[in-house]
């Protein structure tokens, strides 16, 4: 398993100091670290035993995210063309900052005249995008 390591200026974001004050702990040897190159890094286990407090884990102990299909009925292929741009369009464009990123494909059967996207990510943006998707259906009928 990979130890969690952290920059110096992670460091000192997570303790409230200056970058250079940090750097003197390193230096000084108080807080121990790991010199690669001319950047320090230094071990989560090392942070913690100098700090005395353990350092959170910066993932969130329980995520859940969005996994589903969406299935369009009588869509030919300019109209699955058209939806798919929006689909694409909608998840490389601006996000929120907390927000993860969407994963998306979209399907096209020529024979059965429909359309499948399916979508993997993030709860909140994937319903924005499933609203997205229902907004522009309902048009077309």
């Amino acid at each position: 398993m990979a130890q969690e390591v952290f920059s110096v200026e992670q460091v000192a974001a997570k303790l409230g100091l200056h970058v250079r004050t940090v750097r003197n702990y390193v230096r000084d040897g108080r807080l121990k670290a790991v010199r690669i190159g001319k950047q320090y890094r230094i071990a989560a286990d090392d942070l913690e035993a100098f700090t005395g407090l353990p350092v959170a884990d910066p993932r969130p102990a329980r995520a859940a995210e969005l996994s589903g299909v969406v299935e369009i009925g009588d869509v030919d292929r300019a109209t699955a063309d058209r939806i798919a741009t929006l689909v694409v369009a909608s998840v490389n464009g601006p996000r929120d900052g907390g927000e993860r990123p969407l994963r998306v494909e979209t399907i096209h059967d020529k024979e059965r005249s429909t359309m499948k996207i399916v979508v993997f990510g993030d709860l909140a943006a994937g319903a924005d995008l499933l609203r997205l998707v229902a907004s522009f259906t309902e048009g077309l009928a």
